[in-house]
């Protein structure tokens, strides 16, 4: 667990899933509100932004998606994925997905506190390259550069924004150093 300031991030498990789904759900739905292109057109409902969370419990179950939320005050106001690859060749990397910071609990230092636990728990978990990407020109893009990801290139009209206007994508990775062994 993880705490700055009032802000306290914790690992989400599918077992803690089912009372997390609302929050993570409001969550979303203030992040498609405020136009993040993160895979849903608006409007968004908090409810099936929820439904949306609650099918990801097989993922995080058998560890393919591993999670965290940060809290404040009881109320969950950001969270992270790292979505990591399976496939034979693959399994060196990983993907981090879904960092949202609800719009009234930016400017704290809580996404940067997220990315970083996401990055840590990847390295430990012998991860070496992470990937991302997020709509050009964003906060996000801006926070990711900030944190030393490299910017890989730019798709145009990549993906629809919450009004369904296509936007450019930038696409970004980071090299991470492997583990210290004793």
């Amino acid at each position: 667990m993880t705490t700055t300031t009032s802000v306290t991030v914790r690992r989400l498990t599918a077992e803690a899933l089912p009372e997390a789904a609302h929050g993570l759900g409001a969550l979303l739905a203030d992040a498609v509100d405020d136009g993040a292109s993160v895979g849903f057109l608006a409007p968004l409902t908090a409810d099936r932004a929820a439904a949306w969370w609650s099918g990801l419990a097989p993922a995080l179950a058998d560890g393919t998606v591993a999670a965290w939320t940060a809290h404040d005050a009881g109320r969950v106001v950001g969270t992270v994925q790292l979505r990591s690859e399976t496939s034979p060749n693959g399994t060196h990397r990983a993907e981090v997905a879904k960092l949202l910071v609800h719009r009234d609990a930016r400017g704290r230092g809580t996404a940067r506190m997220l990315l970083a636990t996401a990055e840590h728990f990847a390295r430990g978990a012998g991860r070496t390259l992470l990937l991302l990407d997020t709509r050009t020109g964003s906060a996000a893009e801006r926070l990711y550069r900030s944190a030393g990801w490299t910017p890989v290139g730019t798709v145009p009209d990549y993906a629809a924004d919450p009004s369904g206007v296509l936007r450019p994508t930038t696409f970004f990775h980071k090299v991470l150093s492997a583990p210290q062994t004793a």
